[in-house]
């Protein structure tokens, strides 16, 4: 590992002479490049530098140790001796984490996709408070939401929600959310007071562009219809609405929220681009299904993650046994403690994949 550090230091440290030249900007391109690599490396350059000067202090603190002391120092001494020792452990795993291979899709926005599922109407409520939680939490981030499909019901639920989720890191906080989340609350139908269980769908998928996957334009067939809004009210008199069918694959998408048929063809090009992607990336999974996956993953659109239960208060993530009493902050976009439990837990496995596999 050391030596792997000491290579990814030296590639640092040239590419920080090479943004000293004077003709550096000369291809804006170019150095766009080499100053997003070098800002990917420097986290892992700092945390190797703080190793090595830890490990001199240790190694320092190690001899005057060995050497004649008075008590009080010989104290203080194995005191310093024990915290750096402590801190030296930190910084080999951080260093380790730093070190696992990147997801490439993980600075990539997001295509949100919601669904209501089993529960009816309940179902319906439950997504659009699904859909209201990430669009809070994206705010909280400071990440843009562009609507590309929603559709009510007359109860102000959500049959669909698609939306785009623009912001650095998007896909890297989002990814573990994908797949089935279940509700378990008194609907305020229900004069009996019991607690029904209803489901939504969450499908996270980064976003491509069309120059990332082989869309070849024979293979689409475009449709345009009049946009509505909630309920069918707001029905527009132009056909602004886009709708694609990908031919070989069966794969439909749509966007409304636009005005022009453009800008709505645009983004249907980019949910299909993803979309695609997707398809791709599970049949390339499929082929290497022998080999050892992450108990987190990015889950499965038919596999039950989440559970919110409304009268205990509490949210439990199945995947990694997580359950916290916090379910209105949850719902109120306060995403961050389940989030970083999943990253955490799915670095761990990773760790723990790659000691085997070097045993």
């Amino acid at each position: 590992m050391l030596e792997k550090l000491r290579l990814v230091e030296e590639k640092y440290l040239e590419m920080e002479a090479r943004a000293a030249q004077p003709d550096f900007y000369a291809d804006p391109k170019a150095a766009a490049r080499v100053l997003k690599e070098q800002k990917e490396l420097e986290p892992v350059v700092t945390a190797y530098r703080q190793y090595r000067k830890t490990e001199q202090e240790l190694q320092d603190l190690r001899e005057m140790l060995d050497g004649q002391l008075e008590p009080e120092m010989r104290a203080l001494c194995q005191e310093e001796f024990t915290k750096a020792k402590e801190d030296l452990a930190e910084l080999e795993h951080r260093l380790k984490v730093l070190l696992l291979p990147r997801d490439p899709n993980d600075e990539k926005n997001v295509i949100l996709e919601i669904r209501g599922g089993v529960g009816g109407e309940e179902s319906a409520l439950f997504a659009h408070s699904l859909f209201r939680m990430y669009t809070m939490y994206a705010a909280a981030k400071g990440w843009k939401v562009e609507l590309l499909n929603y559709s009510e019901t007359e109860l102000g639920g959500v049959k669909e929600a698609d939306c785009i989720l623009t912001g650095a890191g998007a896909y890297s906080r989002l990814k573990f959310e994908s797949g089935v989340h279940r509700v378990q609350r008194v609907p305020e139908t229900e004069s009996g007071g019991r607690v029904h269980t209803s489901t939504a769908t969450v499908a996270v998928l980064p976003e491509m562009e069309e120059v990332d996957v082989e869309l070849r334009p024979e293979d689409i067939e475009m449709q345009v219809f009049r946009s509505s809004g909630a309920g069918g009210q707001h029905i527009n008199k132009t056909s602004s609405a886009v709708r694609l069918i990908h031919r070989p694959t069966g794969i439909v998408v749509s966007c409304q929220e636009e005005r022009s048929q453009v800008q709505n063809r645009e983004k249907c090009m980019r949910m299909l681009a993803s979309k695609l992607y997707e398809i791709e990336q599970s049949r390339i999974e499929a082929e290497h299904a022998g080999q050892r996956r992450s108990q987190v993953g990015t889950g499965m659109r038919n596999e039950r993650i989440r559970t919110y239960n409304f009268p205990q208060g509490r949210v439990t993530d199945h995947r990694i046994g997580l359950t916290l009493y916090k379910l209105d902050a949850i719902l109120d976009g306060d995403l961050d403690e389940l989030i970083d439990a999943l990253v955490t837990a799915d670095q761990a496995e990773k760790l723990r994949q790659g000691e085997g596999a070097t045993e």
